[in-house]
């Protein structure tokens, strides 16, 4: 029981120490992705404006309106604009998932022998420092797009642990009645970080007619969170020093399957593991969807669609809004049924992951069909996200099925291949879309199109919601010879060793 100042501490306290790991979390998702989309959105305004629907006679370029120009930049002064082509652009926007996808295994690794705690606030306040000083960095380099590059590729390093150790953490503070819930709230944050990157972002932009503004505020606020986390978050329940006693008593009982210790990672149960491999699927085929769309969305509104800075942030916003109202009710909806019996845990993560790739496979490719109807075209983008938002209670939270022992090591695999989505999309939109036509964009989305539904068949026939065997460490598997000291009672003849190799034990 805590006493003493804890005890005082604890009683400031209106909510479970649980659900405020689940707000620090949303709030260190929000941060994430508003640092990571911030460059998305800046860079529109970082180049110098392009010529091309005036040096070119290709049918598909849309209209140049008094409204929506693509000179109609709100920067104008030349000496922080740079001429950066469309290919130069993608390797730029890719570079923060070369990091990304490099420190997600680590970043797990750690996480499950040290805490999430660290693991995860130290990944965040990197990528805010760095953040902060992406103007400084352009600015001495004189807009040399290989330092940038370079910049992206530490940030990516930093931020690689965001979702293995939060994952970590979550698995160590959340029962299984109400994981869609939570891990709904925690990872929709991804869709507010973008919403208010978006709409701040523009306004900013054009408001102090520098794109610098951008990257003091959002990576202060990154340094801001770290402070905060660490005063109000810990790894697990039982470290936590002003947890109340109800709660603790919960938890022991409701996370019995968890180790209190990090047991031997199975690597070859992991990576014979067919859920496993149907859920890395599924991850392929949502981020590539999803990172072309957080990476290319602002260039679409602004090349092709022909936004201004401030129309961009507000239209852009407008799809991650859909997809946060999405994810939180279908987070509900998952549970309820679930809770109901209407369908189980496989079939209701089956269900809503295909749910969120189907729709945006549709709708997304639709959108390239409105040609230059922007308000039809901001529409079918908008229920594309919609469609995505079921991703969250679907095969998001579905590590936490499969291991609650090792879902900060599943998510970094899955997340970790999945990034790699990140780092082929903005470069192959910049390969494709040289002109800015139409008819470019229009097989960029038929892509992702054809992964999204490839992929989400993958899941629907071997995804699964069930807890795996290698989840307990007291289980011997004969090839890899996994043996949990702590769990076996050892006798003068070695009774207690008979059938641990039982399946069903």
């Amino acid at each position: 029981m805590p006493t003493g100042w804890r005890l005082t501490v604890s009683k400031c306290f209106l909510i479970p120490q649980r659900y405020v790991l689940g707000l620090m979390g949303f709030l260190a998702i929000v941060n994430a992705y508003a640092m990571r989309v911030t460059l998305s959105i800046a860079i529109t305004e970082m180049i110098k404006p392009s010529n091309t629907s005036s040096d070119t006679n290709y049918e598909d370029i849309c209209n140049v309106g008094t409204s929506n120009s693509t000179n109609n930049n709100a920067v104008t002064n030349p000496d922080i604009l740079y001429d950066w082509d469309e290919s130069t652009q993608g390797i730029i926007l890719s570079a923060f998932y070369w990091g990304y996808l490099i420190t997600h295994l680590p970043g797990g690794i750690l996480a499950s022998k040290f805490g999430g705690k660290y693991t995860l606030g130290l990944g965040i306040l990197s990528t805010g420092i760095l953040t902060a000083a992406t103007p400084w960095i352009v600015i001495i380099s004189k807009g040399d797009w290989k330092w940038i590059v370079v910049l992206r590729v530490v940030e990516g390093l930093g931020e690689g642990t965001t979702y293995p150790a939060l994952n970590t953490m979550l698995a160590q503070w959340v029962p299984l009645g109400e994981r869609s819930k939570i891990g709904s709230l925690v990872y929709a944050g991804g869709q507010i970080g973008t919403i208010i990157c978006n709409l701040v972002s523009g306004q900013l932009i054009k408001a102090t007619a520098n794109w610098a503004s951008v990257f003091y505020l959002f990576g202060g606020l990154g340094i801001v969170w770290f402070i905060f986390f660490q005063l109000l978050c810990y790894s697990d329940p039982k470290h936590h020093p002003f947890i109340s006693d109800k709660e603790k008593e919960y938890l022991e009982k409701e996370m019995s399957s968890v180790s209190e210790k990090p047991p031997p990672i199975p690597w070859k149960a992991l990576a014979t593991s067919i859920p496993l491999w149907g859920l890395i699927a599924a991850q392929i085929g949502h981020d590539w969807g999803f990172y072309t769309m957080v990476s290319d969305l602002p260039k679409y509104m602004k090349q092709v669609l022909r936004f201004d800075v401030s129309q961009n942030g507000l239209w852009n916003s407008i799809p991650y809004a859909a997809m946060w109202i999405v994810s939180m009710s279908g987070g509900w909806i998952c549970d309820w049924l679930i809770l109901k019996e209407i369908l189980n845990v496989t079939g209701a993560r089956r269900f809503f992951t295909c749910f969120a790739a189907i729709g945006p496979a549709i709708f997304i490719m639709a959108a390239s069909y409105a040609e230059c109807d922007t308000t039809l075209a901001v529409w079918m983008f908008t229920v594309a996200m919609g469609f995505m938002g079921t991703f969250y209670c679907g095969m998001k939270v579905n590590a936490l099925d499969l291991s609650p022992n090792f879902a900060g090591i599943i998510m970094a695999i899955t997340n970790g291949i999945g990034a790699g989505a990140g780092i082929i999309t903005p470069y192959l939109t910049g390969a494709l879309t040289g002109n800015n036509t139409v008819s470019e964009w229009r097989m960029v989305f038929w892509i992702s199109f054809g992964i999204f539904t490839t992929t989400s068949a993958i899941y629907m026939f071997y995804g699964s919601g069930e807890e795996q065997w290698w989840n307990n460490p007291t289980r011997i598997d004969k090839d890899t010879k996994i043996i949990s000291l702590e769990s076996v009672k050892y006798s003068g003849d070695n009774k207690n060793l008979e059938n641990l190799d039982d399946p069903k034990r």
